[in-house]
């Protein structure tokens, strides 16, 4: 009997591996299958979307099971763009900081609750109360009472250090009470960076490359445009002209925005920084960073609401908030911490559903929207979503269905035509010098019978005037910056008859320049 029971127990033994070696290989014919199809639909969508390059690494099960690009680098001189090209990831950037807070709690170093002016005690914002409130998640959860992007014309091509950006950020006013909103915000970013210097002894980029670079094997990451020089296989970014086209353009050094958006990095060492994020602050039996300090990161800080559109596009999904360096929802039933990066000229994005173990990351040099669908199109492939949506078309039809009414609009709305051919003043009478109490000094002058801009923070952006009517003048920017609009010169006369202020008006949805009002002093 007890060579009976062996024998059955041996045959049984024998079809249980025999059904897991079959049921493995049929999940990894699944996979293949699913990474083909994919592998298909990001090169269509890439033409789709006029997109020149980008690349795509899809992590699983704490091993990398896609990585590859498409397209070119550079439009004019070309390069093939491949798993090891380095795009700048911008906004992705502020997971990095977040967990570099978390591994300074880890230590005891710092609590996520300290109050900000215990590291940074110069620091100051609008309101006295918010300044002594304001702690670590605040600074993380983009909830200080500053609406979006407030503030970030202080780092945009400026010669400000970190903290002389903070300095001036006095003059911000709110948009909604302290923690009772939510408004994106970059130089709380910074802010957070300062105060890694303060408490490491170390300058954020020496941190990250420490803590993070080294231990993940990213000997291709950088945290400034600096450091690009001489490197191969790097990406161009590009802008995108009135016609939606993609064309070519430079990178511009603001390291004094890196803790916010600085690093740059391929999609293969992307996938290592989502390898560890998925294991909780370990890579290779590693710890990192603490599984507590991964949950404080990825929990819910700040609600965020979903509109009546968002409802529609994506029906599954039911709530919306930001947590440390994250923003999550759900969708199809599972939580999605994501990220996205908008550099000047590159785009990208970062997803990961934890309870998968899956992890996407996408990088493109456009300054398109692909990245979402994609992203979304990825998932439901994963998920086994039966008959979805294909989401690269449906953002297609969406944004041309915007364009066609923003023409449409914009053929019914009263044509703006001068009313008078010169100006109401003599040029003299609007040159001088204009102070932003925020912003620093913009100087108009008299060149060739025109009027010049200079703007004393930012010595690459102003620019020649051309009279439009009454006070206000075109303003032609004398650097082509992709994130730059048609921009008006406004100024204001005084009660003595006199030039008094100046404003510019600009239709921007990365800058508030209605922020910078100059008032002329001399």
């Amino acid at each position: 009997m007890s060579y009976t029971y062996t024998f059955f127990k041996r045959i049984a033994l024998f079809f249980t591996l025999a059904t897991i070696v079959s049921l493995q290989a049929s999940a990894q014919q699944n996979t293949a299958a699913t990474l083909q199809k994919l592998d298909a639909y990001y090169q269509k969508a890439l033409k789709d979307w006029d997109v020149p390059g980008m690349a795509i690494a899809i992590v699983r099960n704490d091993s990398v099971i896609f990585a590859k690009g498409y397209g070119v680098r550079d439009l004019k001189a070309g390069g093939q763009v491949d798993a090891n090209t380095v795009f700048g990831i911008a906004s992705n950037s502020k997971a990095y900081t977040a967990a570099a807070l978390g591994i300074l709690v880890d230590e005891g170093k710092l609590n996520w609750n300290d109050k900000v002016t215990k590291h940074l005690p110069w620091l100051q914002l609008y309101d006295p109360y918010v300044t002594q409130e304001l702690n670590i998640k605040d600074l993380l959860s983009h909830r200080a009472g500053f609406r979006t992007f407030s503030g970030d014309l202080l780092w945009y091509n400026t010669t400000y250090s970190r903290r002389e950006i903070l300095e001036r950020a006095r003059h911000l006013r709110p948009a909604y009470s302290f923690r009772d909103g939510y408004g994106y915000s970059n130089l709380m970013f910074i802010a957070a960076g300062e105060v890694i210097e303060a408490v490491s002894g170390q300058k954020w980029e020496d941190f990250i490359k420490q803590r993070f670079f080294g231990p993940l094997g990213m000997n291709r990451s950088y945290t400034s445009v600096n450091e690009l020089a001489g490197k191969d296989n790097i990406a161009s970014p590009h802008g995108s002209d009135e016609k939606h086209k993609p064309y070519p353009t430079t990178f511009t050094a603001w390291d004094n925005w890196n803790p916010a958006a600085g690093i740059f990095t391929s999609v293969n060492q992307q996938a290592q920084w989502m390898r560890l994020q998925l294991n909780r602050g370990t890579y290779k039996s590693k710890n990192i960073f603490s599984e507590d300090a991964s949950r404080m990161m990825w929990t819910a800080q700040n609600a965020m609401p979903v509109s009546k559109q968002s409802e529609a596009n994506v029906p599954s999904t039911h709530f919306s908030a930001a947590g440390l360096g994250w923003m999550m929802n759900d969708y199809e039933g599972r939580k999605i911490l994501a990220h996205g990066g908008g550099h000047e000229g590159m785009n990208s994005r970062t997803v990961l559903v934890p309870e998968e173990n899956l992890g996407i990351v996408i990088l493109t040099n456009s300054m398109s929207s692909i990245m979402s669908p994609l992203a979304n199109y990825t998932l439901d492939q994963f998920f086994g979503v039966q008959n979805g949506r294909d989401w690269s078309q449906f953002s297609l039809d969406n944004i041309a269905k915007a364009r066609k009414a923003q023409e449409e609009a914009a053929a019914k709305a009263p044509k703006e035509k001068p009313r008078k051919s010169k100006p109401t003043m003599d040029l003299e009478a609007y040159a001088g010098t204009y102070n932003s109490p925020l912003y620093g000094d913009a100087t108009i002058t008299v060149q060739n019978k025109q009027l010049v801009l200079d703007l004393a923070p930012a010595p690459a952006l102003g620019g020649k005037l051309t009279h439009w009517q009454h006070d206000i003048f075109d303003l032609e920017w004398k650097n082509n910056f992709a994130l730059l609009t048609p921009t008006k010169v406004r100024f204001i006369v005084g009660p003595d008859g006199k030039i008094a202020e100046m404003r510019l008006d600009s239709n921007n949805p990365d800058f508030h320049f209605s922020e910078l009002e100059f008032k002329k002093v001399k």
